[in-house]
């Protein structure tokens, strides 16, 4: 059987950045739970990630970005751009099925196993089963109103859990400021 879970959804507008997921976990057709927190806190809460896939894989690629960041404190992308090269090179981590989102006050980046670490033009970046919905509603919701950025997440994380079936409206949402 297949695990889908998640949607994950990053909005920078001004100088905030946020970053939210549902918290759902579903078997096949049966959700097996409904309140997963899927967005960690990072460096002392300098960095936000979400995370979609495998759970055991998520976390143990979560552990890895820690280490890269610990590595690197002031520098997201040199952390992110290691951490996509030992996910790409190693033989046991490119077997790992997860994504990541990553922001901090000045960086927003999609990794993934194939080695990607991508920063959208647009400050808006989403990932699992929803993200194609989520996408779309806070491109919308940014250019057609003034809501803040954790306000956009929230309310597309809500559209995409009422089109997407492996989304919920169990949401956890963080935000950080840009003090520079």
């Amino acid at each position: 059987m297949d695990w889908h879970a998640t949607t994950i959804l990053s909005v920078r507008r001004g100088p905030r950045v946020a970053i939210g997921g549902d918290g759902q976990v579903t078997l096949g057709t049966t959700v097996m739970k409904d309140n997963a927190v899927k967005v960690r806190k990072l460096l002392d809460g300098q960095v936000l990630v979400g995370f979609a896939g495998s759970a055991a894989d998520s976390f143990a690629l979560l552990e890895r970005f820690e280490t890269k960041l610990k590595d690197f404190p002031d520098n997201v992308p040199r952390a992110a751009t290691e951490l996509a090269k030992l996910w790409r090179t190693d033989r046991i981590l490119r077997r790992l099925e997860a994504v990541l989102i990553v922001v901090d006050s000045r960086h927003s980046l999609l990794l993934s196993g194939s080695g990607d670490v991508i920063q959208s033009s647009d400050g808006i970046l989403s990932t699992g089963s929803g993200g194609g919905y989520a996408l779309a509603a806070a491109r919308a919701l940014l250019t057609h109103t003034e809501l803040s950025a954790g306000q956009i997440v929230r309310e597309a994380l809500k559209v995409a859990g009422g089109i997407d079936i492996y989304t919920n409206g169990n949401l956890t949402v963080e935000e950080l400021q840009n003090d520079t």
